[in-house]
């Protein structure tokens, strides 16, 4: 991304010390975050509209809610991956997967999505939901290639973010100040979604722009191929 043009603010924790804060949070973390997410996930999984037999994977999956959605969308000839790096979110996703009967075509795997451990034109969508916007700025392109690699050429990519595409208003400022000076505890931030798409070669299909406690956001749904 041409950083003269678009200036995104840099992640300054360590990946050690976000696994610790995730792992950390865990166990309250749907009522911290995930209530508020929930929304756009759901609304995100079903333009996704992820049928039977299919195979799918989620990057961050945190406590596993688009998981279990996934795998009843997927039916029972499907298959569903999942990766996070926080070992103690990976716990309760799979007790959750293990409660509702779907532990046996879910595989989930702890670590970073930059060393993904999947074979090329593996899944016929991949997911993520406030995710991308955890990477430092370098990484974010790193990571959408990897994403290309693993996604079949007819697959689908869903991503939901916080975004910098639209009004740099008072309150992203606000935000961003608040990431920089508490980066161990505010470690997301916005991202120009849709130009680090259309700079890693994704078609997007589908595009709504909503926010979250007044903060932009991104619902997309992408293909392989250059935007038109």
């Amino acid at each position: 991304m041409n950083e003269k043009n678009y200036r995104i603010s840099r992640v300054k924790r360590t990946k050690a010390q976000a696994k610790k804060s995730y792992d950390r949070i865990s166990k309250y973390y749907d009522r911290i975050a995930g209530v508020f997410e929930k929304k756009y996930r759901n609304k995100a999984l079903r333009w996704l509209n992820i049928r039977k037999g299919e195979i799918v994977l989620e990057i961050g999956f945190g406590t596993g809610h688009a998981l279990k959605k996934i795998s009843e969308s997927v039916g029972e000839n499907g298959q569903v991956y999942g990766i996070d790096f926080s070992s103690e979110m990976l716990n309760i996703s799979k007790r959750r997967l293990e409660k509702a009967g779907h532990s046996d075509k879910v595989e989930l795997y702890c670590g970073d999505a930059l060393e993904m451990p999947y074979g090329d034109n593996k899944f016929d969508v991949v997911f993520m939901s406030f995710t991308l916007e955890l990477f430092d700025t370098p990484e974010i392109p790193q990571v959408l290639r990897k994403i290309k690699r693993v996604m079949k050429t007819n697959g689908r990519f869903g991503l939901v973010s916080l975004t910098k595409e639209y009004n740099s208003s008072v309150i992203i400022k606000l935000y961003e100040w608040i990431h920089k000076k508490l980066p161990r505890y505010v470690d997301c931030r916005p991202i120009y979604v849709e130009q680090s798409l259309k700079e890693s070669g994704f078609k997007i299909k589908y595009r709504e722009k909503v926010r979250l406690f007044g903060i932009p956001a991104e619902i997309a749904v992408c293909g392989h191929g250059l935007q038109g």
